[in-house]
């Protein structure tokens, strides 16, 4: 096993592990202590306060406390210094895990490679055979691919759409994804048995269901807050410069801290949408700015004036949310029920809101 001395590595990996156990109570903590995190992440990205990127790879000061430490981790940049792929936060992935109750004699579908950290972690406690993992990213999978032969696994890992599944080992007792998702996809219903347990990402928040018959399934929110690197695809500017001609209106909601308040909500009643925000010299905020993959774009300055364009009125969604949650939801309260050709998030109170994810209806 190549990298940073072992012995320190083990000794590390033990603490890391036993920090996750202690914190959790899980029965990961074996995969947790014998995966080598470092081999999967020999290099990652740290950011400065002024947004730039420097990569910290083994031999850096720091490298392997940080690789052993309870943090996400940035592993790929694109040409614009975007990120593109992540080593995810560990509490995170074993609150995951944790959910997905795998056992022996479980198969496990799981989209989203990544750096192949946590098809190990699924092969250690599983078995090699009982692990199937697609990414999107041929280059990431040949990576991942060495990675786990260096730590000594071996899973079925290929390239192609994990939203597709892989038909060709279905049908599975347990499904996770690794990417953020906007609703399940119908793949993912067609080549699960009935019983299964899916784990994913949706929105700001993880999403457990289990399938109760073909095409259908129930489900709740974890509590846990979650943000994942979203599948890649083409992705629609805001639409700020044709906002200028349009008159604005009046908001009884503040722009202040909403979006972060309603973040989940938000994340749900508006899968996919972007937001940003403006201050100005000293820092104050000025206005908030969201928009949709569809082409509509909102601006809500402090002041109350709101400008809105394209087929959705973004900021009266928001609006719709303020009036229904006074503070911030728990993600616990939000049900799933999923039918054939229909997915509805539902909040549990008498007469709550609900939401359709779209994109997720089966064939």
């Amino acid at each position: 096993m190549t990298g940073p001395d072992s012995r320190v590595s083990a000794a590390l990996r033990r603490r890391f592990a036993g920090e996750l156990g202690a914190r959790f109570g899980s029965g990961w903590g074996d995969a947790f202590a014998a995966v080598p995190r470092h081999i999967f992440v020999p290099r990652f990205y740290a950011q400065a306060d002024e947004g730039s990127w420097r990569a910290v790879s083994c031999g850096d000061p720091g490298y392997l406390e940080t690789v052993y430490s309870n943090q996400a981790l940035t592993t790929q940049l694109d040409e614009q210094g975007i990120p593109t792929s992540s080593s995810s936060e560990p509490a995170l992935m074993l609150d995951m895990l944790d959910a997905l109750d795998a056992r022996e004699g479980d198969t496990v579908f799981e989209l989203g490679t990544g750096t192949g950290y946590n098809a190990a972690l699924l092969s250690h406690r599983l078995g090699d055979d009982s692990v199937t993992s697609v990414d999107v990213d041929p280059v990431l999978v040949e990576a991942a691919v060495h990675r786990l032969e260096e730590a000594g696994y071996r899973p079925f890992v290929t390239s192609g759409d994990g939203a597709r599944g892989w038909p060709q080992r279905a049908p599975y007792s347990r499904i996770i994804a690794t990417a953020a998702l906007r609703a399940l996809p119908a793949a993912f219903l067609a080549q699960a048995a009935t019983g299964a347990v899916i784990v994913a990402p949706i929105g700001y928040g993880v999403l457990r269901a289990t399938v109760t018959a073909p095409g259908h399934a129930t489900g709740r929110f974890l509590p846990t807050p979650a943000h994942f690197m979203p599948r890649r695809t083409p992705t629609v500017a805001p639409a700020f410069d044709a906002l200028r001609s349009v008159e604005p209106t009046d908001t009884k909601v503040a722009a202040g801290n909403v979006l972060d308040r309603l973040r989940f909500p938000l994340s749900i009643a508006l899968a996919g949408h972007n937001s940003c925000s403006w201050r100005d010299d000293d820092g104050e905020l000025t206005a908030v700015g969201l928009w949709t993959q569809e082409g509509s774009t909102a601006t809500a300055h402090v002041s109350g004036a709101v400008r809105q364009i394209g087929p959705r009125r973004l900021w009266d969604v928001v609006e719709d949310l303020a009036a229904v949650f006074d503070g911030v939801p728990l993600r616990d309260e939000f049900h799933v029920t999923i039918t054939p050709g229909r997915q509805t998030v539902s909040y549990s109170v008498s007469g709550g809101p609900s939401w359709e994810l779209l994109g997720g209806s089966t064939p």
